[in-house]
């Protein structure tokens, strides 16, 4: 039986999103998604924990991802939407269930743009002292507001650009890397296997270690689902979501599982720029080759990481809130389309990451610290509601209509179950570090509060329709 859905809701005048990117910004809005501020710097939290045994740590989480990627592109392929894995939940499970994962999400991506800017802020001050963060804050959402706000094609550009930066930016350090690596970079010398076995070994802090790197390389991920968003606005939507979900693979392997093969093999674990604010193992690696000028070099490819992060998250609130709202489930005025954008949907994401911003400057110990808490574990949730959509759409897919399926999970439903179970054990590792705890027990209520939101607005639904029937 097929889960209970809302009465449609009456069309909404200029609705449709226009298909203005082209297959080269989704390639390059797939190879950036997963090249973020959190790969460049938060990487060196879990470098510090797990010590060598980071790159097991890395590979583990990649696998997870890949399972999670190849299902939401298997249902995105055979379902092109801009609400992605919330229609996907809502096809699978029920309206209450597109709600809460939806919702989460926008809160998620919203928050994550204040953070963005103020990390970027903090970059720009640095060159230019005296200047007030807010006021770079301010200019940023400016900038990114009005590319949101025009044809989706400026949007795909930036992505394009910033991506095409990033990427020749980790494709130039993993070349240097490799080429120090093997000892054929002029006055260097090959490392040998000293900083693999020494300082501890392998796993210098045990398993205990070994699983605080697992949990920071979990939340690194972060970022490729935004793709699968974006897709429905391409030219070829089901090309598109299936090359972007194929070659997710090598992206994962070469980017951050090699990364931290390079960095840990010619850096010692405990060397202590890994972990200092304003370096990061990507400078500390740089720093060792004496490569010139490292930590500013690095720094503005942070800074364009971090600028192509807040332009990416802007997009992917306003489509997630429209989507939201076309199938019933929010305000209506934030649907409303107009030239093919979102506008009323780009404006209320932007403000509500602005408000972010100023929170994190009122109230840094508890409001600010209780919305980061809040959105903490999200992105578990969303791969969560993923797997579970998938278990139940395949079996439909397959029944109703077979062509659809243009990318399959492998080894349906065995990896499907076994994603599953990978979460869960995330999960409960969360619950036993305490610096995670509080981070999930916030994300569980906010889910639980927006679950119970979308099951009243579900039965509601369902009684009017049942009255419209009756009558």
């Amino acid at each position: 039986m097929s889960p209970p859905t809302a009465p449609p809701a009456a069309p909404l005048p200029d609705s449709a999103l226009t298909h203005g990117l082209k297959q080269r910004h989704l390639s390059m809005i797939a190879l950036g998604g997963v090249i973020g501020a959190g790969l460049f710097v938060g990487s060196g939290a879990g470098i510090a924990a797990a010590g060598p045994s980071v790159v097991v740590a890395y590979g583990v989480s990649g696998l997870l991802v890949m399972l999670v990627m190849r299902m939401l592109g298997e249902m995105s392929a055979a379902n092109p939407a801009s609400g992605s894995f919330s229609v996907h939940a809502e096809r699978a499970i029920g309206p209450w269930a597109g709600f809460t994962v939806g919702w989460a999400f926008w809160v998620l991506l919203c928050v994550a743009v204040g953070l963005e800017g103020i990390g970027a802020a903090q970059i720009v001050s640095g060159w230019l002292p005296g200047t007030p963060e807010w006021a770079w804050v301010a200019l940023f959402m400016l900038i990114f507001l009005g590319t949101n706000l025009a044809a989706v094609k400026n949007f795909g550009e930036f992505e394009f650009w910033f991506a095409s930066l990033k990427v020749g930016a980790i494709a130039l350090f993993l070349v240097l890397g490799v080429l120090a690596v093997l000892g054929v970079l002029p006055d260097t010398d090959a490392p040998g296997l000293g900083n693999l076995t020494g300082a501890g070994g392998f796993l210098p802090n045990g398993s205990e270690g070994l699983v605080i790197g697992l949990l920071a390389s979990v939340f690194a991920y972060g970022g490729l689902e935004t793709v699968t968003i974006a897709a429905a606005e391409s030219q070829d939507p089901v090309r598109g979501v299936a090359k972007a979900v194929r070659t997710a693979m090598w992206r994962i392997a070469l980017f951050y599982i090699g990364s931290m093969a390079v960095i840990v093999t010619l850096v010692p674990w405990n060397d202590a720029r890994i972990v200092e604010k304003g370096s990061g193992p990507y400078v500390a690696m740089l720093d060792q080759l004496d490569i010139p000028g490292a930590g500013q070099i690095m720094n503005v490819v942070v800074l364009v990481a971090l600028l192509s992060a807040m332009n990416a998250n802007i997009y992917g609130a306003s489509r997630m809130a429209r989507s939201l709202v076309v199938r019933g489930q929010g305000p209506r005025i934030l649907g409303r389309v107009t030239s093919g954008v979102p506008r009323h949907a780009v404006l209320a994401s932007s403000v509500f990451g602005f408000v972010c911003v100023l929170l994190s400057y009122w109230r840094p110990d508890d409001i600010f610290a209780w919305l980061l808490n809040m959105t903490g574990a999200v992105i578990l949730v969303v791969w969560a509601f993923i797997a579970v959509s998938q278990l139940l759409l395949r079996r439909r897919t397959e029944r109703e209509s077979p062509e659809k399926l243009v990318v399959r999970m492998w080894l349906y439903p065995g990896l499907t179950w076994v994603a599953l179970a990978g979460m869960a054990t995330v999960f409960i590792l969360m619950l036993r570090q305490p610096a995670t705890r509080d981070q999930l027990l916030a994300t569980g209520l906010l889910t639980l509060g927006l679950a119970a939101i979308g099951a009243v607005r579900q039965r509601r639904a369902s009684g009017l329709t049942s009255a419209v029937r009756d009558a």
